[in-house]
């Protein structure tokens, strides 16, 4: 059985990986200069590969159909993708929220440990080799043709080229084009993973701020859709940071955008009522100061010197003349700082692609086409992503091995 899997990215190289296992004669096809470069710079160039978390709370954390990656999971499961990765010299180690990352803190090390298991499995890899389209006869697979014309022949073809996310890794939607060719319905795609553009000029006049242990709530038409605790970042255009680009999947999956905001909860620890007497005692303790000199108590300096324009109110004015509406405007905008969002940024800011290949047109036990006997889909192409975390590294494992043994 000869097979071709296009795309040396992590889906791709794990589908090569247990093809080949099979007893499959495999050639692997990367268009660019090296395999793994977007795995190389996951994680901050760490590569936060998996997460170490059980069954029920990995789909917890699946935002787009999950169901569809119940086999995948179950052929390939974090244990099973950890294990794989030790046993090609490569060991682990466990971080906070079950985040696991090569010992080494070194990104290289988990492409080196697939380079070894291609090498051992005996996978022809060939790199700087462009797909340019896909050979189909009579609805079912042959091969490729390459962008210098030559064309290889194969019983299999399985399509691992990622999104849009990060186009300079080489995800320039090559994989959505071959799957439109070929009949398959596609789904919006849209970046996620992704700060937000926000509309309000005194979020960018924080750029740089960290916020840790605020809890932000993700609106749209005044329903919220998410809420969490956690850090965020304020930047020259908008918000970001590890709530954002979570608020932001959920963001990318909504049909029609009626007014999306955040509200921020800067003191999640305090309730209304908790916060309103620190604020009493800070404004008594304070007297005669001038209300912007005392708020650095209670803010970070550069938020401390922000919240009086945002909660309309006289920086200069005495503690002691503060009035209870302008202390419940100091309220609103320490428990309810709203920030409206303009748009993410754009694919070349985003970690993962929201929507790709509708997985109605995927056998989800196989990962093969419903459309094309013999064609493949794994990683990031498929309409399936996650939170942060490890989540879609494994997504993108646990796919490309169910196709691979496929």
């Amino acid at each position: 059985m000869k097979t071709i899997v296009v795309g040396g990215g992590a889906a791709g190289m794990m589908a090569a990986v247990a093809a080949a296992d099979k007893g499959d004669d495999v050639i692997l096809l990367e268009k660019n200069e090296k395999l793994g470069k977007k795995v190389f710079i996951t994680g901050k160039g760490r590569c936060n590969v998996t997460n170490a978390c059980d069954r029920d709370t990995f789909f917890e954390h699946v935002i787009s159909n999950p169901k569809f990656l119940y086999s995948a999971y179950s052929a390939l499961d974090s244990k099973a993708l950890m294990d794989f990765i030790e046993a090609n010299k490569t060991p682990l180690k466990i971080e906070r929220g079950n985040r696991v990352f090569p010992v080494s803190d070194h990104s290289y090390d988990i492409i080196d440990a697939f380079k070894r298991a291609l090498k051992n499995k005996g996978v022809e890899v060939r790199l700087h080799a462009e797909v340019k389209e896909l050979l189909i006869k009579k609805s079912e697979i042959s091969g490729v043709k390459l962008s210098d014309g030559e064309i290889l022949s194969a019983d299999k073809v399985i399509l691992a080229t990622g999104g849009f996310s990060y186009q300079s890794t080489g995800s320039t939607g090559d994989g959505y084009r071959f799957a439109d060719k070929s009949g398959h319905r596609l789904t919006e795609r849209k970046p996620a993973l992704v700060p937000f553009e926000t509309k309000e000029e005194w979020v960018g006049k924080l750029q740089g701020l960290s916020l840790k242990n605020v809890k932000l709530s993700l609106y749209n038409a005044e329903k919220c859709l998410y809420s969490e605790l956690g850090e965020m970042l304020f930047t020259h255009f908008g918000v970001s940071g590890p709530l954002i680009l979570s608020a932001s999947s959920v963001y990318a999956g909504i049909s029609e955008y009626r007014n999306p905001y955040i509200l921020l909860d800067l003191k999640p620890a305090l309730t209304d009522e908790e916060f309103d007497k620190r604020l009493i005692r800070e404004l008594e303790a304070g007297n005669r100061k001038e209300l912007k000199n005392i708020l650095n108590e209670i803010y970070p300096s550069s938020l401390a010197g922000m919240i009086c324009g945002i909660a309309k109110i006289d920086p200069f004015k005495r503690c002691n003349e503060i009035s209870g509406k302008e202390r419940k405007a100091l309220l609103a905008a320490t428990k309810r700082l709203k920030i409206t969002i303009s748009k993410t940024r754009d694919f070349n800011e985003a970690i993962i692609t929201h929507g790709g290949v509708s997985v109605k047109d995927v056998n989800p036990k196989t990962m093969e086409s419903r459309i094309v006997a013999g064609l493949y889909f794994a990683g990031e192409l498929l309409d399936v992503d996650a939170f942060t975390g490890g989540f879609n590294l494994q997504i993108a494992f646990s796919t490309g091995y169910l196709a691979g043994i496929s």
